[in-house]
């Protein structure tokens, strides 16, 4: 019984670091432009990792379809009814001439 409440306590606590490490890594990562799926692709987007990783994209239409699908396939959930506006609403807010604003970029080295 002592052992059994010691673990339940355990979990407890994992769980509860866990959410507030979660909470602070999203209260910290930048929001995406406003726009029609702008709630879903944070969501689908984010779950795995910070938004600054679509922030600092640059791509074409054909170029987000690509990274959409390979997204999805390992594992992103974005409805198939999505599918389409996620690649629209990518492709309008981070196309290729549109430049990167230097408080986006992610690692590599600073810029002068």
């Amino acid at each position: 019984m002592l052992l059994r409440n010691a673990f339940t306590r355990a979990a407890g606590m994992v769980v509860l670091t866990l959410r507030i490490g979660l909470s602070i890594v999203h209260a910290q990562s930048p929001d995406l432009p406003a726009g029609p799926v702008q709630a879903k692709v944070r969501t689908a987007c984010t779950e795995c990792h910070d938004s600054r990783i679509v922030l600092q994209q640059r791509l074409s239409d054909k170029a987000w379809t690509r990274e959409v699908d390979k997204m999805i396939k390992w594992g992103a959930v974005v409805d198939a009814t999505d599918r389409d506006a996620f690649i629209r609403y990518l492709s309008l807010n981070f196309p290729p001439d549109k430049p990167v604003d230097p408080l986006e970029r992610v690692g590599g080295r600073k810029q002068k």
